[in-house]
């Protein structure tokens, strides 16, 4: 049997499971998405959000991306971070990293990736800011798990940059949002970071709705 006909076999497994455990799931499911989560997490395949977090299918609307990036000129990130807060109306975004991540090991090198490079710079930009306290930690590893946490630190406060979520913000009081980290090694998810609704940002990126028409 190819790897891929096991993914399909699988799946006739997943589906006739849920349904002699529950013969409406599926008709439930297909009516209505309604989730209040949003999750922005690494494209890593150890990092799954929806079994991290054990929540089913329709709870958590799902984005990700190598090293979990907040990007504001990432028109894919962009639409979906518009979907979720505009029409699904999410009460939370979390970003989530994680401890290991190839991604912000491979920033902190001056190795050529290629077409990569472009999408590492971000991480850099990061890495540039805190080196100082960064490069005083005793090891790369240690060094690295730092930058995690600040990378996603960065990117909650990128989402709060936005217009979309200042906008949900004075409007509607959310999204709430969030900073996590995972680790490979125990399953744990810890918070490292958050930002309420209306949190007081740089004025310079504060965008005045009242002039808009």
């Amino acid at each position: 049997m190819k790897p891929y006909e096991k993914l399909l076999l699988e799946n006739k497994a997943w589906a006739r499971e849920r349904v002699q455990s529950d013969p409406n799931y599926f008709n439930h499911l297909s009516e209505i998405q309604s989730p209040e989560f949003l999750w922005i997490g690494c494209a890593d395949s150890r990092v799954p959000a929806n079994e991290i977090t054990n929540t089913e299918p329709g709870e958590m609307f799902v984005h990700r991306n190598i090293a979990n990036m907040v990007v504001h000129t990432d028109l894919n990130m962009l639409s979906v971070l518009q979907y979720a807060v505009e029409h699904l109306k999410v009460d939370h975004i979390i970003v989530t990293g994680h401890y290991g991540c190839g991604g912000v090991k491979a920033a902190m090198t001056n190795k050529s990736f290629g077409l990569i490079n472009k999408w590492l710079r971000n991480i850099k930009e990061v890495y540039r800011i805190h080196k100082e306290e960064i490069d005083q930690l005793p090891n790369e590893n240690k060094k690295a798990d730092r930058l995690v946490e600040l990378n996603v630190i960065e990117q909650v406060h990128n989402l709060a940059k936005t217009s979309i979520v200042q906008q949900a913000w004075k409007k509607e009081q959310r999204p709430m949002l969030h900073g996590w980290v995972y680790g490979l090694k125990d399953g744990i998810l810890n918070e490292v970071f958050r930002m309420d609704p209306n949190t007081q940002l740089d004025p310079i990126y504060m965008f005045d709705f009242d002039d808009v028409k």
